[in-house]
């Protein structure tokens, strides 16, 4: 089979790029709060309009930020290809350093929201002035091609867009595949025949050098992040307090009526030609004052709490209608987002904000789902950064770690747990089951790896002093001691 050229690749992709580009947009609208209007009757006015823009509650950054925050490498541990066994994860090992070079501690909580909020995202790793970088790729702008979408971890091409097309300036586009380098330039991403491909230099590894962060992929290659399927529910809510903002607005309060007394209207002095006059001393009579319709205009009533309705007829009614209860439309949105808690593995004290005399237990039990669903983006996750080590290991002529398939990236426990909680746990492992104290260190919560490294030199000083006071202690005699017996000589 053939390899495909770069020019049928480069119009492959950017056919993919606007295929996507409808679900993807749509998916970054209801990211950054723009959803879907909610229904309105079509002869609603400018107040419904203004009602239903203040009806979007967007609950789609919480739903992304709430794993994504829980994800953060603090870490690479090297596999050793002599023995077999992983190594001692360390700040100065080659892998860490193209890490902070990359300054990827900052700007890989960018790539995990764009991995949970499109499904994928993109870590492009290349050769620059200030050595082997590695940056993140939106799924908007990025492409990729692979054999098998559902195992492949390396794709055979990728492409990613620069600028797009704007009045007579084309669109320019970077392209890689398994050895070179490309600039592409475009009119229009549903022009083929407008494309224009051009060699640039050879990238330096020996596959394409872009690595998929997916944040859910089946056995078809299709991504799914966590803001598409709740799409639905967010439209419920949105319709949901709308409904209330409506009923709040015009019917949650009690409506004063009165039957049997007609309105006072707005009175005109006449003079005797039957013209308005304001001149009391002309005036011959006074009648209402009559619309367009010829019916006459009542005067506006100024009503509030503070004043008191009374008539003179004794068959005047006082009476009120009663306001629209808003409760219904409360435990509707409440249920509403306890469905969007369960589907999306959310705890819901995270959305409700309900909180108040939950015990220890309990807390850990609501999040218990969103446990298990932060473990299993670190496992797809870590396998991503694991290549993206090896591909910068390759390019900066590092042969054997870029070899190393053995290696694993350290996350962070980010859990919230108490600190007396964790050193009484911890306490018991090293006394119960044997297990040296170093090794528990890691188990310390928020211990970084920096923090890790310092302790380690510090016991081992520590452990030195403490050698040398003892060769010093067994050296010298105590004070007070009775000096050795000496060894009888012969005569």
């Amino acid at each position: 089979m053939t390899s495909p050229s770069p020019l049928a690749l480069a119009r492959e992709l950017l056919a993919i790029l606007d295929r996507d580009e409808g679900r993807l947009q749509r998916i970054d609208n209801y990211i950054r709060g723009k959803h879907d209007d909610p229904y309105m009757p079509p002869q609603a006015d400018d107040e419904y309009k203004l009602l239903a823009k203040r009806s979007v509650s967007n609950w789609m950054p919480l739903l992304v930020g709430t794993p994504a925050q829980a994800l953060y490498v603090d870490g690479f541990r090297p596999g050793s290809p002599s023995d077999g066994l992983p190594q001692a994860s360390s700040s100065k090992s080659p892998q860490w350093e193209h890490w902070q070079r990359s300054r990827l501690d900052a700007r890989q909580a960018a790539v995990y929201r764009g991995a949970l909020g499109f499904g994928h995202s993109f870590v492009l790793t290349e050769k620059t002035r200030k050595g082997v970088v590695s940056k993140g790729l939106s799924a908007k702008k990025t492409a990729a091609l692979y054999e098998d979408p559902a195992n492949d971890d390396e794709p055979y091409a990728a492409l990613t867009i620069l600028t797009k097309p704007k009045d007579e300036t084309k669109g320019k586009a970077r392209m890689w595949d398994g050895t070179y380098e490309y600039a592409v330039t475009y009119e229009s991403k549903r022009d083929p025949e407008k494309v224009v491909v051009r060699r640039l230099k050879k990238h330096g590894a020996s596959e394409c050098p872009v690595t998929r962060f997916a944040a859910n992929v089946d056995l078809e290659g299709r991504t799914t992040g966590v803001v598409e399927p709740m799409i639905p529910i967010q439209n419920r809510i949105n319709q949901t307090i709308f409904d209330l903002l409506v009923a709040q607005t015009y019917a949650s309060v009690k409506v004063r009526t009165v039957t049997g007394m007609a309105p006072p209207t707005y009175m005109d002095m006449v003079d005797e030609a039957g013209n308005v006059t304001t001149d009391p001393e002309q005036a011959v009579r006074v009648q209402p004052r009559l619309d367009e319709s010829g019916n006459p205009i009542p005067l506006p009533i100024n009503h509030n709490a503070r004043r008191f309705l009374f008539a003179e007829d004794p068959d005047v009614k006082f009476g009120s209608l009663d306001e629209t209860p808003l409760g219904g439309f409360i435990e509707s949105i409440d249920m509403s987002i306890r469905h969007l808690s369960a589907i999306s593995q959310t705890p819901p004290h995270h959305l409700l904000g309900q909180i108040a005399n939950l015990s220890a237990e309990a807390l850990e039990a609501a999040e218990t789902a969103l446990s298990r669903m932060v473990a299993e983006f670190r496992s797809a996750f870590g396998e991503a950064w694991e290549r993206v080590f090896r591909l910068a290991a390759e390019l900066d002529g590092d042969v054997s770690s870029a070899e190393d398939f053995r290696g694993e990236v350290q996350w962070r426990d980010m859990e919230s747990r108490s600190l007396a909680k964790s050193a009484d746990a911890l306490g018991k492992l090293k006394e119960l089951l044997g297990i040296p104290a170093r090794g528990l260190w890691k188990r310390v919560p928020g211990i970084t790896q920096t923090e890790y490294e310092l302790w380690e030199e510090m016991a081992e000083e520590e452990d030195s002093v403490r050698q040398l006071a003892g060769a010093l202690r067994r050296a010298t005699p105590e004070a007070g001691a009775p000096p050795a017996p000496r060894e009888a000589v012969a005569a």
